[in-house]
């Protein structure tokens, strides 16, 4: 019988051999070499998707600190390297492994990505911040990013109320800003 099963597993706890499929995983789904930026995750909590016991699927978040416009700091669950094998695609298996991350991360006060697709994301119940973005600095001051740069938050149960065309701001980190 043909099973999806999804395990979350906390960066640190993650053997090599499974370290190495998610990293051979990513590489095929986003076609360039993953490890450089899967690396840059060093407190990552991965959720796995498999199918018949073959690592098909994976996202990963981590904490980052998002604020909104003068609002207070949030707490905010980060997904990144949401990836899926392409002869598994299109069976519902990365929206099964969102939604399972959303559950996840109740305990952060939002969640945030910025995607490959609006329209698919839009679909799972993300929206898409509307406000100029930009990355805080080591010196606390504000970079503008590029316009091109896009990203979706996800309200959770502590989100607070959120103007989606206030600036949004998150903290300097080494690889994609974003």
């Amino acid at each position: 019988m043909e099973q999806f099963n999804i395990k979350v597993l906390h960066s640190k706890l993650i053997p090599e051999i499974i370290r190495k499929d998610i990293v051979s995983l990513c590489n095929r789904a986003y076609e360039k070499d993953m490890q450089p930026i899967l690396e840059t995750f060093v407190d990552a909590t991965h959720v796995l998707g498999y199918y018949n016991d073959l690592l098909v699927c994976h996202a990963l978040w981590v904490t980052r600190y998002l604020q909104a416009g003068t609002n207070p700091m949030m707490r905010t669950a980060y997904v990144e390297a949401v990836a899926t094998d392409a002869p598994y695609r299109r069976r519902g298996f990365a929206s099964a492994i969102m939604k399972y991350t959303i559950r996840e991360v109740q305990d952060h006060e939002l969640a945030a990505l910025s995607p490959f697709s609006v329209e698919y994301y839009e679909r799972l119940g993300w929206e898409r911040w509307s406000g100029p973005l930009f990355i805080r600095t080591k010196e606390d001051k504000l970079m503008p990013c590029l316009d091109d740069e896009e990203v979706m938050i996800y309200r959770l149960s502590q989100t607070p109320i959120l103007d989606l065309n206030a600036p949004l701001s998150a903290e300097w980190r080494e690889g994609e800003l974003w």
